[in-house]
């Protein structure tokens, strides 16, 4: 099934910028998506990325700030996040599928079988 190993995180001030990596090692499935979860909550869809086609899928509270790719080997998805907000801080991961994950279901976290140990975000003024 491979290993997503995440790196990136840290905190930020209110209205800065951070990026995340994900790097999937020995990971050969389809998508590849970051979740977050703050405690007491369920991990809620930040975006996905298809490693194949590239098409992309963000969750609406982070459309226009944040930004997922993927490296020219498929092995790394970057979640570059812009204008960041006090209620971005969570612990933030990565998830990878076994198998091709529907459209449908790109959001849903039980929809992903793999995943990174995570890595906190803080935002504060």
């Amino acid at each position: 099934q491979g290993q997503l190993v995440e790196s990136g995180g840290g905190s930020v001030q209110t209205g800065g910028s951070l990026s995340l990596s994900c790097t999937g090692r020995g990971f050969s499935g389809y998508t590849m998506a970051w979740f977050r979860q703050v405690p007491g909550k369920e991990r809620t869809f930040v975006a996905a990325i298809r490693l194949n086609g590239g098409q992309t899928w963000y969750g609406d509270s982070v459309k226009g700030r944040f930004t997922i790719s993927r490296s020219s080997d498929k092995k790394t998805v970057t979640l570059q996040m812009n204008s960041l907000k006090d209620e971005d801080t969570a612990v933030y991961y990565c998830a990878g599928d076994r198998n091709r994950v529907i459209v449908s279901s790109i959001g849903r976290a039980t929809a992903y079988e793999n995943w990174g140990q995570g890595t906190q975000v803080t935002v504060s003024s």
